[in-house]
C-alpha cells in the first residue's frame, strides 16, 4: 500500500461525523474543546472517534511560535500529602525540562479532556483517575500522550503507566510481622475495586499461606480514617482479636490507631499496626508508624520523563508495548510494630 493508498484508509472527520449523527465542523468543535456543544452530542462525538479510530495525522501546533511547553497534571484532587508529594515530582522534572503545568481537576462531569483540548499540552500525566474508553479516545485523536500513575482499575486503553510494586509491599509487611512472632492478622484494605489495594492485600495474604499462618480478617475502610477505624473497631473488641494490622494506607493506619485507642488497647504492646505510603504523617504518629513506602514525589518525576519522550511528540511511530515502570517500594520500621505478647 502507497503512502496515497493510507491516506485514503485512514478515518476522516466525515466518518467521525457520519456515525456520530452530527456535522464535520461539529467533530471539529469537540475535538478542539469547544463549550458551546452539548454534552449528549460531545459524548456521541467522542464515542464515534474511538469506534472508528480517528487520530489527526499530525499535531496541531502552539498558537503562537513562542508558547510555553505545557502539560497538565489531571487529578480528583488537590488535598493531602499524597497528592502533593506527586505534584512535587512532577513540577521538579518539569521545571528541569523548561516545561510549565497546569493541573486540571477531574470533576464528576467527566469533561476535564475537553478542558485539556483547548489547551495547547504536549500531553498529560493522570493521577488516580480512569479515563473512559472515549476520553482515550479524544486524547489519541488529538495526538495527545497520557501517562498514567497508579491507575485505580485496568486502563480501557493501552497506555503509558508508573506505579509501584505494591503487591511486594503487601508481601513485605506480612513477612516484617510473621518475624515478630505474629499469627493473628487483620487487613485494612481502600476500596474494592481499586487495583493497588487488591495487590496490596494478595501479597500480605501470600507470605502468610507461604508460612503455613492462618489467613488475615480482610476489612474496608475505603482509603478514610474513620472508616477505616469503624471498620476494624469489631474485630479489636471480639474474642479473637488480631495481634498485628496491615493498614493499605496511613491515613487508614491512623484510624487503626483511633480503634485501638478506643478499644483500650496499646500500640505497640497490644497491637503492632504496618501502613502503606509513607506519608509525613506516619513519622507523626504516636508511636511514629510502621509503614511501607512508595517513591511518591519519584512517581510523578518519571512520569514527566515518559511523557516528554512519548512517540506523539516526537513523530516516531508508537511501540508495540507500551512502557510501564514499577517502582520499588521498602519497609520503614518505626515504633508501631513489636514482638508478639507471650
Amino acid at each position: 500500500m502507497n503512502g496515497e493508498d493510507a491516506r485514503r484508509d485512514r478515518p476522516t472527520l466525515s466518518d467521525v461525523a457520519g456515525m456520530a449523527g452530527t456535522s464535520i465542523p461539529t467533530v471539529s468543535k469537540v475535538l478542539r474543546g469547544g463549550t458551546d456543544v452539548s454534552p449528549a452530542t460531545r459524548d456521541r462525538v467522542m464515542e464515534a472517534v474511538r469506534a472508528v479510530g480517528y487520530a489527526r495525522a499530525t499535531r496541531p501546533s502552539a498558537p503562537e511560535p513562542d508558547a510555553p511547553a505545557m502539560i497538565d497534571l489531571v487529578v480528583n484532587h488537590v488535598h493531602g500529602t499524597w497528592a502533593n508529594g506527586v505534584l512535587t515530582g512532577v513540577e521538579s522534572a518539569a521545571t528541569a525540562a523548561n516545561v510549565d503545568v497546569v493541573i486540571t481537576v477531574a470533576r464528576e462531569d467527566g469533561n476535564w479532556v475537553s478542558r485539556l483540548l483547548r489547551r495547547p499540552s504536549q500531553g498529560a500525566i493522570v493521577v488516580l483517575v480512569d479515563p473512559a474508553p472515549s476520553h482515550f479516545a479524544a486524547l489519541e485523536a488529538a495526538r495527545i500522550p497520557v501517562v498514567l500513575v497508579t491507575p485505580m482499575s485496568e486502563p480501557s486503553a493501552p497506555a503509558m503507566r508508573v506505579g509501584v510494586t505494591n503487591w511486594d509491599g503487601g508481601r513485605t509487611a506480612a513477612e516484617h510481622l510473621l518475624a515478630l512472632g505474629h499469627r493473628a492478622f487483620a487487613v485494612v484494605g481502600g476500596d474494592r475495586t481499586h487495583l493497588y489495594s487488591r495487590a496490596r492485600i494478595d501479597g500480605f495474604r501470600s507470605a502468610l499461606e507461604l508460612q503455613g499462618a492462618p489467613a488475615p480478617v480482610v476489612v474496608h475502610g475505603d482509603w478514610d480514617r474513620r472508616r477505616a477505624a469503624d471498620a476494624i473497631a469489631p474485630l479489636l473488641r471480639g474474642p479473637d482479636r488480631p495481634g498485628a494490622v496491615f493498614a493499605c494506607s496511613d491515613l487508614m493506619a491512623m484510624g487503626v490507631y483511633d480503634a485501638a485507642q478506643a478499644a483500650g488497647l496499646r500500640v505497640p504492646a497490644d497491637l503492632s499496626v504496618v501502613g502503606f505510603d509513607d506519608v509525613p504523617e506516619a513519622s507523626w504518629g504516636t508511636p511514629p508508624l510502621t509503614t511501607v513506602r512508595q517513591p511518591i514525589a519519584e512517581m510523578g518525576e518519571v512520569a514527566v520523563r515518559l511523557l516528554l519522550g512519548a512517540p506523539e511528540l516526537s513523530g516516531e511511530p508508537a511501540p508495540a508495548v507500551l512502557p510501564r515502570v514499577d517502582l520499588s517500594t521498602t519497609l520503614v520500621v518505626r515504633a508501631s510494630t513489636a514482638r508478639a505478647a507471650g
